[in-house]
């Protein structure tokens, strides 16, 4: 056991999926796995093991921002044996070709954290997908009949930012939509010799200024569940 997760030795399967939100891992793990167990579930951070198709896999949540996921990814990684984090999560488009409910697999994530200093890189780390996952990933989307947007997204640290205008200038550089934590899951995955990757959800827009619901964004964002369930 970790101060984060009460789970026992072994209780995770080697992928794990995680989205933000607790009881959106509760839902996929209701709604998508067999066989279910809870394993964890400190500070009422949900984490479930079960099965799809057959084959063992968990869903965690991992709470919001990057201090909150780089706890939970780093000791999945270094204590439980995980190999494949996969982020479920949602994204707020700074493009104009992202619409409500648009899937986006993050190829790259930029960031405005300094968490990067945490590894003392005598520059700036690129944080990008593991190959594999993604490619997967991407196929599994075609093959559901899915169209998904690939390439940049911002992980931020500031959710209500004093500039209101801020991001147009990552709209300028092709970045493709804001989140809060894949810039630390890449790195963590990175420096550990694992793999990760984020497959985002639209739930607003910058740009048109509409948005969903939260019970929307808990209960309906079910494509990317099940791109990431069939990798």
């Amino acid at each position: 056991m970790t101060p984060h997760i009460n789970a026992k030795e072994n209780a995770f399967a080697k992928t794990v999926l995680m989205p933000g939100d607790p009881l959106r891992a509760k839902f996929i793990a209701e709604n998508y796995l067999e066989n279910v167990s809870l394993v964890t579930d400190v500070r009422n951070m949900y984490g479930y093991t079960g099965e799809y198709k057959g084959k063992k896999i968990s869903v965690m949540g991992s709470g919001m921002g990057i201090p909150s996921i780089s706890i939970y990814a780093y000791e999945l990684f270094n204590f439980y044996g995980v190999e494949n984090i996969i982020r479920v999560g949602s994204c707020g488009a700074y493009s104009d070709k992202l619409d409500l409910y648009d899937i986006v697999l993050a190829q790259g994530a930029c960031t405005n954290s300094s968490f990067q200093e945490n590894y003392h890189i005598p520059g700036t780390f690129s944080a990008i997908a593991d190959f594999d996952l993604l490619l997967k990933a991407y196929n599994n989307a075609k093959d559901l009949g899915i169209e998904p947007h690939v390439g940049n997204v911002l992980s931020s640290d500031v959710f209500y930012q004093d500039d209101v205008n801020a991001w147009k200038k990552w709209q300028s550089m092709d970045v493709l939509a804001v989140e809060m934590e894949s810039y630390a899951l890449y790195t963590i995955a990175a420096n550990l010799g694992k793999k990760a990757l984020t497959i985002l959800t639209v739930s607003d827009s910058l740009v048109t200024q509409k948005e969903t619901t939260a019970e929307e964004r808990q209960n309906s964002f079910t494509k990317m569940m099940e791109i990431a369930l069939n990798l």
